[in-house]
């Protein structure tokens, strides 16, 4: 696994950083996207920013026009500002966190 490490007096125990600070964290959720889900439809902006990492799957983020794909074990910090929205890049359930932040 790219990037794991077994951190000093730790057995049996896989970590990888996923971000450095992001900023004051608002609330956090875990998502659940079928295949095809995501969302929202269009593209929205908000004050706050988004620090998305994937568990299980692969995401795709539209911003403005580019995309940005985000696999399993990676994360990505979407800037609120930018319209944007996210979803499923896979034929399975992918199963993401979405932690925003100040």
């Amino acid at each position: 696994m790219k990037d794991f490490i077994t951190p000093p007096n730790h057995i049996h125990f896989l970590a990888k950083k996923l971000f450095e600070n992001c900023g004051e964290i608002i609330d956090g959720s875990i998502a659940y996207l079928e295949p095809n889900g995501g969302g929202p439809t269009d593209l929205h902006t908000h004050a706050h920013s988004h620090l998305f990492i994937v568990i299980q799957g692969q995401a795709k983020i539209i911003l403005n026009g580019h995309e940005k794909i985000i696999n399993k074990n990676e994360s990505f910090l979407v800037n609120g500002n930018i319209p944007h929205s996210v979803w499923n890049n896979t034929d399975t359930t992918t199963i993401m966190v979405g932690i925003s932040v100040k």
